[in-house]
């Protein structure tokens, strides 16, 4: 057994703060959209990183970064790393801690091994975040060769401007996209913050995730009809804001039913025609709905159809659903889950096992390659918000034992 790792904190967080300076808006947080200048800007700046570490960094035919430790072994390759996009108004952390600890991490290792067993890349994942298309994972997706060409001319921003035409502000030509696909990697391991409370909440060091909750999106309109607020009797309204309550206050009920870690949220109301003298006569809202476990999923799909349905009926309104997203769970590597475990033991950190409720590039890479994520807690549970926030002594063991068990991976 080797000994532990020590990894660069002062880097670590001269790096983070570096990287939130790019793209920081006025009122707090910073958006870094993918093909933007920001969110170049911090490629520029994080292949600088590479360079300095040592590493022989390449781009893809989608902007996806690469930063290659070069092993005895070619193949397969060890990537590990996370995106550098934002959600509008993010926080420091998101994304961002996966790519800085990957490269901490590798540097520790090639200071030790400048020519390791394997393989070990750090991988700056282009897009994830879907704050300016809704595209879906864009950097994973092209690196498993599961993006037709042809989509980005359908995703447009809020501007109107296609994907295509922002691929091409930098250099990248849409019909290459196929190009970023590979078939040598061995392994993905993904650092990042909880996104939520637990670990937080339990004072727990570290999380290691054992599955990414399948994720539904269901449309459902909700159909009565409106009249005069003051001459319509209660009894003979056909008031669909009323039926909608109900479903709203259901959807809570039903992931109480199935129990942790099940999720049923109703986030949005199109309420129409939206006036204080009107009784509503039609809802548009969409039921976000996660679960890990395939069936229970499925199970937590029907039931929020069936129950809608339902209650419509007893209002006295007409309800269609349809499913907008269908993305099943992804589990992650149980080899991977248990080494990083055994890394974790060996530093004497207390960890527990996690469900992420949260999508991440490792749900996608996880279909495909052996993955697993570690978490460090998030204060307040707090993330997508200038409130993110992890204090430094909280991240290091995360990004310690990210390169303990890289390095366990690539050069044993």
């Amino acid at each position: 057994m080797m000994d532990s790792l020590n990894v660069d904190v002062a880097l670590i967080e001269s790096y983070l703060d570096r990287l939130y300076v790019i793209g920081a808006l006025p009122g707090g947080g910073a958006w870094r959209p993918v093909y933007s200048l920001a969110w170049n800007e911090a490629r520029q700046a994080i292949r600088g990183w590479l360079e300095e570490a040592g590493l022989a960094v390449r781009e893809d035919a989608v902007g996806n970064l690469f930063g290659r430790l070069e092993g005895v072994e070619p193949e397969p390759v060890i990537l590990v790393g996370s995106h550098v996009d934002t959600v509008y108004a993010g926080g420091r952390l998101d994304g961002a801690l996966g790519v800085v600890g990957a490269i901490a991490a590798v540097r520790a290792i090639r200071a030790r091994h400048p020519r390791p067993k394997r393989s070990i890349e750090v991988f700056v994942s282009c897009e994830e975040e879907d704050s300016r298309f809704v595209c879906d994972f864009w950097g994973s997706r092209a690196l498993l060769g599961q993006i037709d060409p042809a989509e980005a001319e359908r995703y447009r921003d809020a501007d109107g401007i296609t994907l295509a035409q922002a691929m091409r502000q930098f250099g990248l030509d849409p019909r290459r996209i196929p190009e970023a696909r590979r078939s040598d990697v061995g392994a993905f391991l993904e650092l990042h913050i909880e996104q939520g409370p637990v670990l937080d909440r339990e004072g727990i060091a570290l999380g290691v995730v054992e599955a990414i909750s399948g994720l539904n999106r269901t449309a459902v309109r909700v159909a009565g009809r409106a009249d005069h607020a003051g001459t319509t009797p209660l009894a003979m309204r056909g008031d669909a804001l009323v039926a909608t309550a109900a479903m709203v206050l259901a959807m809570r009920g039903l992931a109480e039913e199935l129990g942790e870690p099940a999720r049923a949220t109703v986030g949005r109301l199109d309420v129409h025609p939206n006036q204080p003298n009107i009784v509503p006569g039609v809802v548009d809202f969409v039921v976000d709905s996660r679960h890990p476990d395939r069936a229970l999923q499925q199970r937590l799909l029907a039931e929020v159809q069936r129950r809608c349905e339902n209650i419509g009926k007893s209002h006295g309104v007409v309800v269609e659903t349809s499913v907008l997203v269908d993305q099943p769970p992804t589990p992650m590597s149980p080899e991977i889950v248990a080494l990083i475990e055994r890394v974790i033991e060996r530093r004497g950190w207390s960890y527990r096992r996690l469900v992420s409720g949260a999508g991440h590039d490792s749900q996608i890479l996880g279909r495909q390659i052996p993955t697993a994520m570690i978490f460090v807690p998030s204060r307040n549970g707090r993330s997508h918000s200038p409130a993110e926030y992890t204090p430094l002594e909280q991240i290091i063991p995360g990004v310690q034992a990210l390169a303990d068990a890289v390095e366990e991976l690539g050069c044993t």
